[in-house]
């Protein structure tokens, strides 16, 4: 028997859909076996791929590695291994720009099985649906007038994902890869950050979106979030105390365009000594009917926009396809260069600190934030170039 490797992440989201399919596709292959491993949302989203490929046969990544990883050659070009008809009917239907996001240099490095984007979420028991804010105006208001009832998850890692959808959202155009971020539209996306700070439920800081949702189900304190990473789970039935909705994000423009586009690609490993049969199950967890039924029905998220317009899989989210389709289809991809991921997780963390003083009195100046930020990355820039 063939026993493959998964690493994927720690939440039902990231694990029961893919070990239902591994048994789905196991009916018919006797010689096949998945083991899954997991972990957690942060380790997930920061240990290197490369590492990662030398124990695993399929790795679950986040796009922004795909830059540094093809310049390691640990992961298959899938191109060199999947039919094209597959690969172009995946681009047709991908939700929002998920599948392009795992091409990197001509090649196809991963399948979006599971798609995201920072969207809105509320209760709509302390919130109506006329009263969910579709401007960030809007959402100051609601933030004055009922402090504390918007929760914001503001850990590092998500206080630099917001940070970088609300200045994609004013500009998409606001980095370059050379340089960085443009002062004037990062300055004004930590402004409206800091403006808002004062009137956030005290939580915001030390929660990621998870976090968030499990205390906005729980409690009658949180009735909003504006910009977190949406999870159908808390719009389902039966997942947690109260149930969640979700909505576009607020919009800077005439549409809801900027937000960070996140979700999760299924990579094989060039190591792998199993390498077509990770493929085969790769096609089949991407494939249209499995991620419209097995995937959604398992508590997956799919990346196939067939199950985003389907009737049952919204009935059984909660309508959130349908209610959050639009910021999807307008998501912002990140930089996929190899300096980029080690500088979001270095800014993360500065900007959280930034925001911590800013809320405890600090005198902080937005432009020395991004100063600092810009100043960061251009050390990650430099320090890629040396080890080329």
């Amino acid at each position: 028997m063939a026993t493959l490797r998964g690493m994927t992440w720690d939440h039902v989201r990231g694990y029961a859909p893919l070990e239902a399919a591994a048994g789905k596709f196991g009916e018919n292959r006797p010689d096949f076996e998945i083991v899954w491993d997991r972990r957690s949302l942060k380790d997930f989203g920061d240990y290197p791929v490369d590492e990662l490929a030398r124990q695993y046969d399929i790795i679950m990544i986040d796009h922004p590695h795909v830059g540094i990883s093809s310049g390691q050659n640990v992961l298959v070009p899938l191109d060199e291994r999947i039919p094209a008809a597959y690969l172009q009917d995946q681009e047709i239907n991908s939700a929002g720009p998920s599948h392009q996001s795992y091409k990197w240099e001509g090649r196809q490095w991963a399948l979006a099985v599971d798609a995201a984007a920072q969207v809105a979420a509320y209760r709509p028991d302390l919130l109506s649906e006329r009263e969910v804010p579709r401007t960030w105006q809007q959402v100051r208001e609601l933030g004055r007038s009922r402090p504390g009832a918007v929760g914001w998850p503001l850990c590092p890692t998500d206080a630099m994902c917001s940070f970088l959808s609300l200045c994609a959202g004013s500009d998409p155009a606001f980095f370059d890869e050379r340089v960085g971020i443009d002062p004037a539209v990062g300055e004004a996306a930590v402004a409206l950050i800091f403006e808002l700070l004062p009137h956030l439920h005290p939580t915001s800081l030390d929660f990621n979106p998870i976090g968030m949702y499990d205390r906005m189900a729980a409690g009658n304190d949180i009735a909003y979030v504006p910009c977190a990473f949406g999870y159908t789970n808390y719009a389902r039935r039966g997942f947690a105390p109260k149930r969640l909705r979700f909505a576009d994000i607020p919009a800077t423009s005439l549409e809801p365009r900027g937000s960070l586009l996140g979700g999760v690609g299924m990579a094989i490993s060039a190591y792998s000594p199993h390498i077509q049969l990770a493929v085969e199950f790769a096609m089949f967890v991407a494939s249209g009917d499995a991620q419209r039924t097995l995937y959604v029905e398992n508590g997956g998220q799919p990346g196939h926009a067939g199950a985003w317009r389907d009737a049952a899989a919204n009935a059984t989210c909660g309508g959130f396809f349908a209610d959050t389709t639009r910021t999807m289809e307008f998501s912002y991809v990140r930089p996929r260069n190899p300096a980029f991921p080690s500088f979001q997780e270095q800014a993360g963390a500065l900007l959280h600190e930034a925001l911590r003083k800013r809320s405890g009195g600090e005198a902080i100046a937005a432009s020395g934030v991004v100063r600092a930020m810009n100043l960061l990355y251009r050390e990650c820039l430099a320090a890629q170039n040396a080890f080329r």
